[in-house]
Parts: C-alpha cells; structure tokens; sequence
C-alpha cells in the first residue's frame, strides 16, 4: 500500500516554520531595546538633536540641543 507523503512533508515544513518564528521572537524581544536605541540615534542626527541614553535599553530619547 501506497501512502501520501505530501502531507506529513507539509506538516514537517509548517513545524519548521513555527520553531524559526518563535526563535526571531525571542531575538526580537530580547535585543529590541538596542534595536530601538539604534534607530532613535540615527534618528536624531537626521533632526538636530541630541541622543540621551535611558536607565533600561529602548528608553533612550531624542533631545533638544
């Protein structure tokens, strides 16, 4: 008796898929506070202001000069 492969393989792609989404949340959660700070520095050459770093990653902010 011949059995269907497609669909265990389609199963074993979805798995797959599922375990490397959960791990780039877990990179994303982990390092997105310096993610943040990194755009926020570059954001605020771009306007003119000053760059000043928070007590925590991801609460530094943009200040006047």
């Amino acid at each position: 008796m011949k059995l269907n492969r497609k669909g265990q393989a389609l199963v074993e792609y979805l798995l797959i898929i599922a375990v490397i989404s959960v791990v780039v949340v877990g990179v994303v959660k982990l390092l997105g506070g310096y993610l943040h700070d990194s755009m926020v520095k570059s954001s605020c050459d771009l306007v003119d202001k000053v760059y000043v770093e928070g007590s925590k990653p991801g609460e530094g902010a943009c200040v006047d000069r």
